[in-house]
């Protein structure tokens, strides 16, 4: 049984695919036709398998249903964007044993599996054809490659534009203002206005005598934090309700809040910790922002390379809803 749960799912995609192949008519419908190779219906129902697998990962009932008619509008674009990629990587005549033979020794160490005999045996005990699996791994380790030559490679950052994106976008790299609290909360379900102004008088009162908060807020509290001693840890600027946060974050450490009113109780707060919106310095976040400004560079110069192969490819949709 493997352990490796990504390469697992990778393995069930494979399954899938597997057994509506060996099922498949001999003759059937031509979905589309991109340069030399086809898509068959059947090919299109294996990915549309492979799709509701991985979204069931995620999602359950209602929320797969809608998630994947979404995506399922836009999987006949994706296989024959992938077909595109694969076409040029045969045209370069990319080789990727190599990697092949890297993914193959990961995963069989990653499983403690010691020859590839015994990862095959695995494969088949679990109904996986294991030259129909090395064949679609290649498929994939290819297209990355193709990625990576045509896109990855011609992707160039510089100081200034890290240095901008930093300056434009500060909120992203600033720890907002946090606060610790001690709270006593008296709540409202059994006490009437006149009892409760009552309590929370004779809190002040010991309060004012020197009486601790934590002691006080272990006699007195009704919510949980009674068990610590009022400790309710740290909040940042922007978890707490605005009433509360009004209050606690104008005050110093040590400053008691009012009683705040609300419509379930009155609640007192301590400040004991007060820590200041800080901005992380630029080094210490260069490594993140140049990874994102990777991303979006790279997201962008995919489609602007998938939409200059399919113009220069012959592409004929024979049926644009095979789902339907």
């Amino acid at each position: 049984m493997f352990k490796n749960l990504i390469l697992l799912i990778f393995l069930v995609f494979l399954t899938l695919t597997l057994t509506l192949i060996s099922s498949a008519e001999v003759i059937e419908e031509i979905v589309a036709v991109v340069n030399d190779d086809i898509i068959t219906l059947t090919d299109f129902k294996n990915a549309e398998s492979r799709l509701l697998f991985m979204l069931s990962q995620r999602y359950r009932g209602n929320d797969l249903e809608r998630e994947f008619k979404k995506a399922r509008e836009n999987l006949l674009d994706q296989l024959i964007n992938e077909i595109l990629l694969l076409q040029e990587a045969r045209k370069k005549n990319l080789d990727v044993k190599e990697e092949l033979k890297l993914f193959i020794e990961n995963l069989k160490k990653e499983n403690n599996i010691d020859s590839d005999e015994e990862l095959k045996r695995e494969m088949e005990a679990q109904g996986i054809n294991f030259e129909a699996w090395k064949k679609e791994v290649e498929k994939q380790i290819l297209q990355q490659k193709i990625i990576m030559i045509e896109v990855d490679s011609k992707i160039s950052l510089t100081d200034t534009e890290l240095v901008n994106y930093y300056k434009e976008h500060s909120e992203e790299f600033t720890n907002p203002a946090e606060v610790r609290l001690k709270g006593i909360y008296l709540s409202k379900e059994n006490r009437d206005e006149d009892e409760l102004e009552k309590v929370s008088q004779e809190i002040l009162r010991k309060l004012n005598e020197g009486i601790d908060f934590s002691t006080l807020a272990s006699q007195y509290s009704d919510g949980p934090e009674k068990e610590k001693g009022g400790d309710l840890g740290f909040f940042k600027k922007g978890e707490l309700n605005k009433q509360f946060e009004e209050a606690v974050f104008k005050l110093n450490p040590g400053e008691i809040t009012p009683w705040l009113k609300t419509d379930r109780g009155w609640y007192l707060f301590k400040i004991i910790e007060k820590k200041e919106a800080k901005t992380l310095p630029f080094e210490e976040v260069k490594d993140k922002i140049r990874e994102k400004l990777f991303i979006e560079k790279k997201q962008q110069k995919i489609k602007e390379y998938l939409k200059s192969l399919r113009e220069n490819s012959y592409i004929k949709i024979y049926n644009p809803r095979p789902f339907d």
